[in-house]
């Protein structure tokens, strides 16, 4: 009967475990005023910047060949890409090649020098 497991009814769920970490009060009208004015400078900036950059136009016009151009780059790249790595794979492959063949002659050599009556005791 000690072993018997009631469940506690009073414990609450888990989704309301970090409720009460949550600022749920409002902004004053002066941090509200603030940050609308930081926004409002911020704004300004960015039009002032757009404004300064020259020939506009001329960019917007040439955006589609700018995107096609940038595009056979990609696929130049990838095809060279695979290239490089199919280079990289053969140079590993021989390389490993190479160690195993150097490792059954090593064995071999140690199996056909070993001597023919041997006892193994355990």
């Amino acid at each position: 009967m000690a072993d018997l497991n009631i469940p506690n009814l009073n414990i609450k769920t888990d989704k309301y475990i970090f409720k009460k970490k949550l600022n749920l009060r409002r902004k004053s009208k002066r941090r509200l005023f603030t940050e609308s004015f930081f926004l409002f400078i911020l704004s300004v900036l960015l039009a002032y910047i757009n404004y300064l950059i020259p020939n506009k136009n001329l960019l917007l016009q040439n955006l589609p060949s700018t995107f096609n151009k940038s595009f056979l780059l990609l696929i130049d790249l990838f095809t060279y890409l695979y290239e490089i790595f199919l280079v990289i794979f053969i140079f590993v492959s021989s390389f490993t090649a190479l160690i195993l063949m150097i490792g059954s002659f090593n064995r071999l050599f140690k199996v056909s020098k070993r001597k023919s009556k041997q006892i193994d005791y355990k």
